[in-house]
């Protein structure tokens, strides 16, 4: 049976496996799934997988780091379909008290009074880490940040290592032992827009066209919607 490789990041995790058996089923192949960043730095990484040569049919992450991956060469030009939107949202350990986070005021004085605080190294973490420049509040934070690479920020966030975790909130959600507290206040919301491309060196270009096709299309709504992302069935990245 043929396989397809698909790198994917962690925002879109939970419904890629949700619907992968599905498309899989119906396409007579398996779908091997690898876990990656989107952005750069990291061996696990997205960027980093490909540039090795790691056997790749599908990538899945954010819209910019595939503009990025397209630029580099990695990726076929014009089959690029946008899947999902995702805003960053606000966790604690399942049980804890749910801090105030509905204003940029409150959030602030939430993130002041923590004693440590899970974010990613991810699109979100980066974004984080200018709108705590932004609100003047990235000094007193420093020493509190913990920068999840190889683990999700939930599951930091879950094992008491962190007291609070700021991520995606399509990742915050499947991971148990956590509660979600609520999204960044609108003011400061960042919408992270996911997107599917073809690895430059596919072997299997009709059926990653399919499985994009599949994500894109009218089946995944459901599954997008539960993971807690808005569908962006009419959107097209570069």
């Amino acid at each position: 049976m043929a396989a397809l490789n698909v790198f994917c990041s962690g925002g879109f995790r939970a419904t890629l496996v949700a619907l992968a058996p599905t498309f899989a089923t119906a396409n007579n192949l398996t779908v091997a799934m690898h876990w990656g960043s989107s952005v750069a730095g990291t061996p696990t990484s997205i960027p980093a997988r490909l540039e090795r040569g790691e056997p790749a049919d599908v990538v899945i992450g954010s819209s910019a780091s595939l503009v990025e991956l397209l630029e580099a060469g990695l990726l076929l030009p014009g089959h690029t379909r946008a899947l999902a939107r995702s805003g960053i949202g606000v966790a604690v350990r399942a049980g804890a008290c749910k801090p105030d986070v509905g204003t940029v005021e409150a959030l602030t004085r939430t993130l002041l009074a923590c004693r440590s605080i899970a974010i990613s190294t991810s699109a979100s973490g980066i974004y984080l880490g200018k709108l705590f420049a932004a609100l003047a509040i990235d000094g007193a934070l420093s020493g509190k940040l913990i920068r999840a690479e190889a683990t999700p920020v939930g599951e930091i966030v879950a094992s008491g290592a962190a007291e609070i975790g700021l991520q995606q909130v399509s990742e915050l959600l499947p991971v148990a032992g956590i509660d979600l507290v609520g999204p960044l206040p609108a003011a400061v919301q960042e919408m992270t827009l996911f997107s599917a491309g073809v690895a430059a060196g596919s072997q299997a270009v009709p059926a990653a066209l399919r499985l994009i096709d599949f994500l894109a299309g009218p089946a995944a709504v459901a599954s997008i919607a539960q993971a807690g992302m808005v569908p962006a069935a009419k959107d097209r990245a570069r």
